[in-house]
């Protein structure tokens, strides 16, 4: 008998196990895709506007943080009516950004850029 009950708890520690590891792999895809995602569109932010090292972090900083909150509604429930609220909040959010990091002129190619 107490052989059983130990295998039965030795088997619930490998699924409670499980569990965790699984959970650690979505969050390390997740931070994956959304640094891989904000290093593409800052590249080819930087091609088009042509901005300096301290711009382009601040610019991969920002896009991190757009990409992740986007990536984290689109997670949770995709019916839900707030979503689209909250997608136009972190846009308004990282338009507020890009303006405060780029020059005039420099803001103006990033909307030229936008609407291409």
């Amino acid at each position: 008998m107490k052989k059983i009950i130990t295998l039965c708890l030795f088997v619930f520690a490998l699924f409670l196990g499980t569990q965790t590891t699984v959970a650690q792999n979505s969050k390390l895809e997740m931070i994956k895709t959304v640094n891989t995602e904000a290093a593409e569109k800052t590249e080819a932010l930087r091609k088009f506007i042509k901005f300096d090292n301290q711009q382009r972090n601040q610019i991969y900083e920002a896009q991190q943080e757009f990409i992740r909150d986007n990536y984290l509604i689109e997670k949770q429930n995709v019916a839900d009516k707030n979503a689209t609220k909250k997608i136009e909040a972190i846009a308004k959010q990282l338009e507020t950004k890009m303006q405060s990091i780029l020059s005039d002129n420099q803001y103006e190619r990033y909307k030229q850029f936008l609407r291409s």
